[in-house]
């Protein structure tokens, strides 16, 4: 595929809490960062250059975190983008501390999700957070104690949406009592389907899903799987086929591959341009069943 041809606006938009309206094929920003997500990355100016290279390929939606780094993310993000560009969407995500590489603790405390925010405002250069994001719903911490934090944030216009990250159907409604939910985040690729209920409840209610691990495709790659059959027809790597079929799964899908080299950011957002037949759907929905 041509570098030229390859854009993230062939894989659809969707519009997050009815007024912001993204690509669906996103980048996940976590990936940018040290060794154990911890630290600065081993080539500063290959992060830059892929944060830039995503917005040329109509990237529109950046996932990041304060945590991941931590601070790291967010810092690169502003170094590479700032001032942004019109329509770009960054979300970011509080709620999970990091004692050390590897390392993630929930944290869900009131006064820290607010310390969180702020430093992610100061990080970002922004006045206000597009979409702000519970990393964890800490169970050390009263349910109703975060989610009224994040009310009062997004009252005060520090957020202008919220989502939840690993997040049951009930906690997500449980939450809407307190703000609208525009979006959630759970672990689902092609070979994890544990969420599924969520996944069909997001749909229903027009909430976004972010699948993270999105890539992940498992024994389906094996020689001779239904993985590797469909990727040989197409001409396509497993893991464009594993964003095809997340693009196809649901309308509300908002995939977020993420990486540190440019090269494979390209092939990622190359996977907007494949449309998988109804048979090969079916073969990779069988096989991962």
């Amino acid at each position: 595929m041509k570098a030229s041809t390859i854009t993230a606006a062939r894989g659809g938009t969707f519009t997050l809490g009815g007024d912001l309206t993204v690509n669906r094929l996103g980048f996940g920003a976590m990936r940018l960062t040290g060794a154990g997500i911890w630290g600065p990355p081993a080539d500063k100016a290959e992060a830059i250059a892929v944060l830039r290279r995503a917005v040329e390929l109509d990237v529109n939606f950046i996932d990041t975190a304060e945590s991941y780094g931590p601070h790291v993310s967010e810092d690169l993000i502003a170094a590479a983008l700032h001032p942004y560009p019109t329509g770009l969407v960054i979300a970011t995500k509080g709620g999970l501390d990091r004692p050390g590489p590897n390392q993630w603790q929930p944290s869900g405390r009131p006064e820290r999700l607010r310390e969180e925010l702020e430093g992610s405002l100061r990080r970002l250069r922004r006045d206000r957070i597009d979409l702000y994001q519970l990393h964890r719903i800490d169970p050390a911490v009263p349910e109703e104690d975060q989610f009224a934090a994040l009310q009062g944030i997004r009252q005060e216009g520090k957020v202008r949406h919220i989502g939840l990250s690993e997040a049951s159907v009930d906690q997500i409604e449980r939450a809407r009592k307190f703000f609208p939910v525009v979006s959630v985040q759970n672990r689902y690729n092609l070979a994890d389907r544990e969420w599924e209920p969520v996944v069909e409840h997001c749909q229903r209610e027009g909430i976004g899903f972010i699948p993270w691990f999105p890539l992940q495709v498992g024994k389906l790659n094996s020689a001779g799987g239904a993985v590797a059959r469909v990727a040989a027809e197409l001409g396509a790597t497993p893991g464009q086929v594993a964003l095809a079929w997340l693009l196809l799964r649901s309308p509300v899908m908002l995939p977020i591959p993420g990486t540190s080299k440019v090269a494979h950011l390209e092939e990622n957002v190359g996977a907007a341009a494949f449309e998988l037949t109804r048979e090969q759907r079916a073969a990779l929905e069988a096989a991962a069943r």
